[in-house]
């Protein structure tokens, strides 16, 4: 805990030397939250040095959720001491929104914050989808959390054609993809014709899978700019990927990308989801002129643009928008609401139920048919041609239904607030998939502010669970993990 707020401490130091730069008048506020992380960040770890440090089962749940929560805590002191969001509960909303990468957001006018608070709300998502990757990599199979054992057959093994055995090392690299993504991004986006400040910014959050942007409209404030939409699409598209498959790219193994299932599926989910959205659009949804751009082919172009960039931004649980979908007709409300429990694929930065686990649900009810015709058969689910341990599919059929059941308790949760039924399910739905904007009230044009304070907290625990996988955070709540054993 302590590193991490050392850590935490030295990203708002960043953020403070970017307010400086612009003198925005929020600087020494920055400066000081880094120095306060920094400071009891330094001494827990002083006070703590002479602990046996060994990390069994029940220490890695508590590490991994309270990591997460005082991350939140600590990242919640900028906007509080800047006063750019007063008030306990929204700051730590805005913030734990952040962390989690879902994107939702409690503010009105997002252009009249200071820049550095601007980069620090981006850092918070970059922060938290680095975060998600390593612990993926490195914490959650260790733990068995919702059939990761699977991702982690696919990353770190001592076997020639993984990635390396120790996952140090393996963290280290998706570290080096990670931040040269993030640049490659930042410099397309200003080559384009976005400012440098809007660009990194918007790449921080196009990598994070996070969906906060410097403009209250979103990337709609560059519908005009086609070329600036199609490369966040791109990289929207590469952080839902594995980033396992994107190190297996750059190595020259191509041939591991194309045979992965996952990646096969979520490139074709991805292609016909687009076709049928941009097909509704183009001949019932009524899309505004002004979204054309004059230089490209018009109606036809706007309608798959736009239909392309929603899709993967809601699939990959990014939450930017380009317009309200929600607006578009009944039909693709009701489908962009059930694309938010696909999610991107394991060891991405995206949220989700993750397309892996569909995958695998769906292969395993098809092959109950076969069991059922011949019930002393032993017939295994395979997946990347290799059979799944009957454990794992247990594991991942359990996730599924827990995922679906706090769905309805979320939802009913913010029914008993005074949400409306269409509010109260896109809110859950969202908060807990981490895709950020949501249906009715909390569509992708409006945001969280309405909510009642208990229910931007009740959000924040769904965004926390579904972020770190269920079983993680749900554990804590269960009376025998406290009982020694």
């Amino acid at each position: 805990m302590g590193l991490l707020l050392f850590f935490n401490g030295g990203f708002m130091l960043i953020a403070a030397v970017v307010s400086g730069i612009y003198k925005d008048g929020a600087t020494l506020d920055i400066f000081l939250a880094s120095m306060v992380s920094v400071f009891i960040g330094v001494f827990a770890m002083f006070t703590t040095r002479g602990h046996k440090k060994e990390v069994k089962r029940k220490e890695g749940y508590l590490i991994v959720t309270f990591g997460w929560l005082v991350m939140s805590v600590s990242g919640m002191l900028p906007y509080l001491f800047s006063g750019a969001i007063p008030g306990v509960t929204n700051a730590f909303f805005e913030t734990i929104s952040g962390y989690t990468t879902t994107g939702a957001s409690i503010l009105d006018d997002i252009e009249v914050l200071p820049k550095g608070i601007l980069f620090w709300r981006s850092l918070t998502h970059w922060i938290g989808g680095m975060g998600i990757i390593v612990l993926a990599i490195a914490i959650l199979p260790l733990l068995g959390i919702g059939g990761m054992q699977l991702f982690a057959a696919e990353a770190p093994g001592p076997s020639a054609d993984k990635l390396h055995p120790r996952i140090t090392d393996t963290a280290k690299r998706l570290w080096y993809i990670y931040v040269g993504y993030t640049a490659a991004e930042t410099l397309l986006l200003k080559l384009a014709g976005m400012s440098f400040f809007d660009a990194i910014n918007h790449s921080l959050a196009t990598l994070s899978t996070g969906g906060f942007s410097t403009k209250n409209a979103s990337l709609a404030f560059w519908n005009d700019q086609p070329l600036i939409q199609y490369i966040v699409i791109l990289f929207m598209f590469l952080a839902g990927m594995n980033f396992v498959l994107s190190y297996f790219a750059f190595k020259g193994k191509v041939q591991r990308i194309l045979k992965d299932e996952e990646f096969k599926y979520y490139g074709i989910f991805i292609l016909l989801f687009t076709v049928l959205v941009a097909l509704v659009i183009y001949f019932k949804a009524n899309v505004p002129i002004s979204d054309y751009h004059p230089m490209v082919l018009g109606e036809g172009e706007s309608s798959f643009r736009h239909a392309l960039f929603q899709v993967i931004a809601v699939v990959t649980t990014t939450g930017f928008v380009t317009a309200d979908f929600t607006s578009w007709t009944p039909f693709l409300t009701i489908f962009f609401f059930g694309l938010f429990f696909i999610g991107g694929s394991a060891g991405s930065t995206a949220g989700g139920i993750k397309v892996m686990r569909h995958l695998l649900i769906i292969k395993n009810g098809l092959l109950e048919f076969k069991r059922t015709l011949h019930p002393n058969a032993i017939i295994p689910v395979r997946y990347n041609d290799k059979t799944i341990k009957e454990h794992i599919v247990y594991n991942i059929i359990a996730f599924f239904v827990l995922y679906m059941l706090l769905f309805i308790i979320g939802a009913l949760g913010l029914g008993a607030m005074g949400l409306d039924f269409v509010s109260a399910i896109g809110g859950a739905a969202s908060s807990l998939g981490n895709v950020g904007p949501a249906l009715g009230s909390l569509n992708p044009v409006s945001n969280f502010n309405g909510l009642p304070d208990i229910g931007k907290w009740w959000c924040g625990f769904l965004m926390l669970a579904g972020r770190l996988e269920l079983f993680t955070v749900l554990i804590l709540l269960t009376p025998y993990f406290w009982k020694r054993t």
